[in-house]
């Protein structure tokens, strides 16, 4: 099903065009994209029409590279991390001639996917070997909130399909891949009295058993979208409704229309 070679190749980085030979990149991101909202999708890689970009967490990637620099200590000396033992985690950071290819942005992981020619890639945090042989994917994440974090929440559902597709990556890579992967989940807590140019933070290991099944039937129905000439249905969001940028879009193009004494038709209705 999928094909890791002809690394030589040129690849599509921009418009999709419909019947194209030549392959096309996809990124995790935007694999989350397509299950957020096909239509944010389907203008993205078809029309170039990309959603407006949120402020860079500066803080987050500070602690994952912080993260990626204190794991490499026990990488290079072939040891556990703390946190692993203190979570009973039978596995040390693992050591591959490619981590650092694979943790770069709009590198990373890539595989070729024959039945979509999708070259699909993702970029990953960190990976551990198992006692077993088999490699663990783990992912950082950061936060600050008074509750003690977790990955239960609907809206994380992201955290989980970015895990899984990862997985799904390496194996692509010919790796063996455990069932599961980790997240390093450290929060900032937010009742200490003041700031005092401090932060304290506590970290804690959540375990979770990725099923990577739904990634190659998604890549197809992506393909499907992107051959098709009709813009999709508006998605809905993970917390229910419609997407909010495609709302935003709606709201703001019949507000448009109207101030101009433009009647609204019903096909710009978006429902």
């Amino acid at each position: 099903m999928t094909n890791n070679s002809n690394r030589n190749r040129t690849y599509q980085r921009s418009v999709y065009e419909p019947g194209q030979k030549q392959p096309y990149k996809i990124s995790r991101s935007k694999i989350e994209l397509y299950m957020q909202c096909q239509r944010c999708f389907w203008l993205d890689a078809r029309k170039h029409i990309v959603r407006p970009s949120s402020p860079p967490f500066t803080i987050n990637k500070a602690i994952d590279e912080l993260f990626k620099k204190e794991f490499d200590l026990y990488r290079h000396e072939g040891k556990p991390h703390p946190l692993m033992t203190e979570f009973s985690v039978d596995a040390i950071p693992m050591q591959h001639d490619k981590l650092d290819v694979w943790r770069q942005n709009f590198i990373g992981v890539s595989v070729l996917h024959e039945p979509t020619n999708f070259l699909v890639y993702g970029a990953i945090d960190d990976l551990w070997v198992g006692s077993d042989g088999k490699v663990i994917v783990v992912d950082y994440k950061a936060t600050a909130k008074e509750q003690e974090v977790n990955i239960d929440s609907e809206w994380q559902i992201g955290y989980k399909r970015q895990l899984e597709i990862y997985q799904w990556l390496l194996k692509g890579n010919d790796l063996k891949v455990a069932k599961t992967g980790y997240f390093v989940y450290t929060n900032a807590n937010i009742g200490a009295n003041g700031f005092n140019d401090k932060i304290e933070f506590k970290t804690k290991l959540i375990p979770y058993k990725g099923d990577d099944s739904w990634v190659e039937p998604t890549l197809v129905n992506m393909k499907a979208c992107l051959e098709d000439d009709t813009i999709p249905e508006v998605g809905m969001a993970a917390m229910g409704g419609p997407c909010e940028y495609c709302a935003y879009a709606r709201s703001r193009t019949e507000l448009t229309l109207e101030s101009m004494n433009i009647p609204v038709k019903k096909s710009l209705k978006i429902t």
